[in-house]
């Protein structure tokens, strides 16, 4: 498979599985890959269109999308014609959602929850003007890790990294900082590594430096020894691990058990313009995370998003995730199911405007947003479309019961966030940008 230019491949769904798969480059967007929208009869409940382009990124939590495209889940709600469109990096799936699936970007994605939000803010769009967004669900809680360079792994016991503070002392001493790497700024990866740095007593905004690379990129740049620290989903943990470059000492879920991670995301417009489709395209989403979180369908959930065309990079880190087995530095192995990767159980898909409210808070803090931004809630989490896709499926025992809040969040640090009083909670932080 070759993939040029922006490494950018398009699948089209058919009435089951993949029925083409093609490619081109930034400037390549032409009349061969993919053709016009075609509109069908909106009657009943049919969508008022058939096609939807949807990007992500190929790490393990981008399963929901793929399984609804292979399983058959899109066709099954009237969406025949949708595309997959796989990126190499949330920038471009960021610029993508801003130039939008009508002028050749994409209309929904796969994407870290805060993304959504630093959008409809117009914080990170190339005309620094609002793009509005919708979150339709949460695509998985749980998943990510925080992986050190083995230089500095004796330096760390599972969430304790106070003894790094000495290294990094020295190292501003003569004029280096330590070298932190995430995937986008002010996204879910962003806000975990700024936690854990934050907790032991680690200034994000002073003592260290923060850049963003592709996951791919963080693990060359780890090899070059150019990056100290990461946080990086799976597999490509399980890659630096085993190309014996970096070693992971902890798991997202432990900083924040089952926090929510990846959104389901679309275009506000487009939301607008196809209130049918936006449902049918959700209820194949939850049909799919229904089917991911069975355990014996993991091992087909595996071979399906490793293989061609997604290519997902394999390593036993996918299916052990999938599992909660963990296996980290300094021989430190354990077995906790209530750590895997969820797709679907515990209120997985559910978009909980409280846990919107932390991601808007922890980017106020960094300096990415400001207070009056967590007025966006209301328009962007749209738990309203998957109240009524979950009715219209027959499922609305798993609605849960309250619908706007998960209750009071602890973390690993004894930190509790209370969902009605942002404010309170960024009065307790020490350290911060804001």
């Amino acid at each position: 498979m070759q993939i040029v230019s922006r490494r950018k491949f398009i699948l089209t769904a058919g009435a089951t599985s993949v029925s083409s798969f093609l490619f081109h480059g930034c400037g390549t967007k032409s009349p061969i890959s993919t053709p016009s929208p075609s509109l069908v009869k909106a009657t009943g409940n049919s969508p008022e269109i058939n096609t939807a382009t949807l990007g992500f990124i190929a790490s393990l939590d981008c399963a929901p999308l793929v399984i609804a495209f292979e399983k058959g889940f899109f066709a099954k709600h009237g969406m025949t014609n949708v595309k997959l469109q796989q990126q190499d990096s949330w920038s471009i799936i960021r610029d993508d959602l801003e130039l939008g699936g009508e002028k050749g970007g994409v209309d929904g994605a796969h994407v870290p929850t805060p993304i959504p939000y630093l959008l409809s803010a117009g914080k990170i769009s190339k005309g620094k003007a609002p793009v509005p967004m919708g979150i339709l669900a949460r695509l998985n809680t749980n998943g990510p890790g925080i992986c050190l360079a083995k230089d500095y792994q004796s330096l760390s016991s599972e969430l304790n990294a106070q003894l790094l503070q000495p290294r990094i002392t020295e190292m501003r001493g003569t004029g280096k900082k330590f070298r932190c790497a995430v995937t986008s700024l002010g996204g879910t990866h962003d806000l975990w590594l700024r936690y854990w740095l934050a907790a032991n007593a680690i200034n994000p905004i002073s003592d260290v430096s923060i850049m963003v690379l592709p996951s791919q990129q963080i693990i060359t740049a780890m090899k070059d020894k150019t990056v100290d620290v990461c946080c990086v989903d799976e597999p490509f943990l399980t890659q630096l691990m085993s190309q014996d470059v970096g070693s992971t000492i902890a798991t997202t879920g432990e900083l924040w058990k089952n926090h929510p991670e990846k959104a389901f995301t679309m275009r506000a417009d487009w939301i607008n313009r196809h209130p049918k489709a936006t449902q049918s395209l959700l209820m194949a989403v939850m049909e799919a995370q229904m089917w991911c979180d069975k355990p014996e369908n993991q091992p087909e959930l595996e071979k399906i998003i490793t293989s061609a065309p997604y290519r997902v990079p394999s390593g036993e880190g996918i299916l052990h995730q999938l599992q909660g087995q963990f296996n980290f530095a300094n021989n430190r192995s354990f077995k906790n199911e209530e750590l895997r990767i969820k797709f679907w159980d515990g209120f997985s898909s559910f978009p909980f405007k409280s846990h919107d409210s932390w991601f808007i808070a922890e980017n106020i803090r960094w300096g990415n947003l400001v207070e009056a931004d967590l007025k966006l809630i209301d328009q962007v989490n749209r738990s309203d479309v998957w109240i009524e896709a979950a009715k219209a499926l027959g499922e609305e025992g798993l609605i849960p019961p309250d619908t706007l809040s998960r209750g009071v969040e602890t973390f690993f640090d004894g930190l509790n966030f209370d969902p009605t009083n942002p404010s309170d909670y960024l009065n307790q932080l020490t350290i911060k940008k804001v």
